[in-house]
């Protein structure tokens, strides 16, 4: 593969060594960790059927599993500086196997907490594939492509996504008991048990399956020998590095909008599912088909999503990273007031749009924000992964909305998508700054 504006640059090439391969390993885990998000988001849904729990409950999934990115993210940074990027990767698929199996321990309990610690084990894990992996793919070769090339290899997360989604509709949620959540309510102890060990069942059976996985990965990495791309075991000091890169603006400016995207992509894909199940159920449709339902449109909306990626890395041979995603974000805000105004089939259609827009955000924001930093790189993505916290904090929010049923005659599920609606604009801004900052208009 040629760089379109240098044709005798190898995007893949750099300092005489040839990157491909190792691009190709490394974009795997970026599949990998797209299937284990996508799961995740329908099981907000699950968990709170399964447990009879309120969505708001639910959403501590979100909450366990986006705060293992915050928690290891500097960890990860400090132990790929000690060791190397090949080595950060093999902790990280070691700890998101762990994580998967712990789903089988967490089942016998029959309690919805040991669930919890089973997903921030596996997100440790994840924290430390992508603070490894994304500033790799970056250093793979000249810096000029470094954001198209991350691009690329962000294009292929969500063909995992798409995996984790299929595997949830098919092997989770179409087989969990049919019984609605208030029919479960009206069971007695020993029927719920019944009904609820079962369901677990179903839905530790996938996770157990991708930890298997995780291993043959796991193993072929530990095989393979991977070249060293400026990993520097050097004089290193925490605080002195964290104050200068925190005072670089489109360092600073791009953790905010990273975390306020992170958000507003797990809101997004995660209560799809809620807005789907409540405007289908208006239409006399149960429980359970309007939750399969809505997942399919999930499903479209992450073919969207993979889709457009593909066609904006393309687009950004062309187009400054900052005007693009200035442009997608504004996008994607018109389409949110969609999602709150209609209360019709159309809403649910600019929810599946929004993730269009999406597709360039978290590697373009990536990308601007690590610019220039150079040697800092590798401690700056720290900020960025930890930044993936928006996706813990603001979804249980979203879900206290949903929680409240109607708002002003509105349904609460469409009124509560004023919180996406404000992080596009959060990162409108950042384009737009990005933008000034390079004169791209």
């Amino acid at each position: 593969m040629m760089d379109g504006k240098k044709g005798h640059v190898s995007v893949f090439s750099k300092d005489g060594v040839n990157y491909l391969l190792p691009f190709v390993l490394v974009t795997l885990c970026f599949a990998l960790w797209g299937f284990a998000n996508d799961i995740t988001h329908p099981m907000v849904k699950a968990f709170s059927k399964i447990f009879r729990m309120s969505v708001t409950d639910g959403a501590l999934i979100q909450v366990a599993f986006y705060g293992g990115y915050f928690v290891m993210a500097f960890p990860a940074a400090l132990f790929i500086r000690r060791y190397s990027y090949k080595a950060g990767i093999m902790l990280g698929l070691g700890l998101y196997a762990i994580g998967a199996f712990l789903f089988y321990p967490a089942m016998l309990t029959g309690s919805y907490y040991p669930f919890l610690l089973a997903y921030f084990v596996l997100t440790c894990g994840l924290s430390f594939l992508e603070t490894s992996s994304n500033p790799y793919i970056l250093s793979m070769g000249p810096e000029d492509a470094a954001t198209r090339r991350l691009n690329l290899a962000q294009a292929f997360n969500p063909i995992g996504s798409l995996l984790g989604m299929y595997v949830a509709m098919n092997f989770i949620q179409s087989r969990l008991n049919p019984m609605s959540t208030s029919e479960r309510g009206l069971l007695s102890e020993a029927e719920f048990e019944m009904v609820k060990n079962a369901d677990l069942q179903v839905l530790v059976a996938p996770y157990l399956a991708i930890g298997a996985v995780i291993v043959v990965v796991f193993v072929l990495f530990g095989v393979l020998k991977m070249p060293k791309s400026g990993e520097d075991s050097g004089s290193f000091k925490v605080l002195p590095t964290l104050k200068r890169i925190f005072s670089i603006p489109h360092y600073r400016e791009g953790v905010i909008a990273q975390f306020f995207y992170v958000g507003v992509q797990i809101m997004c894909w995660t209560f799809i599912i809620q807005y789907g199940t409540h405007l289908f159920m208006s239409k006399g449709i149960d429980e359970q088909e309007a939750e399969v339902l809505s997942q399919r449109y999930n499903i479209i909306a992450m073919v969207l999503f993979c889709a457009s990626r593909f066609i904006c890395t393309f687009i950004l041979r062309y187009v400054s990273p900052g005007l693009l995603l200035k442009a997608l974000a504004v996008a994607g805000a018109f389409l949110v007031v969609g999602v709150i105004s209609f209360q019709s089939i159309w809403g649910l259609y600019c929810l599946v749009g929004v993730s269009a827009c999406m597709s360039l955000m978290f590697p373009t924001i990536y990308g601007i924000a690590l610019s220039g930093l150079g040697e800092d790189a590798k401690f700056g993505a720290a900020g960025l992964i930890m930044a993936i916290l928006g996706g813990s904090i603001l979804p249980p929010l979203q879900a206290r909305i949903i929680d409240l049923e109607m708002i002003f005659g509105m349904p609460a599920v469409n009124v509560s998508f004023v919180l996406p609606f404000l992080c596009f604009v959060v990162v409108a801004i950042y384009g737009h700054r990005a933008c000034h900052r390079t004169k791209c208009w």
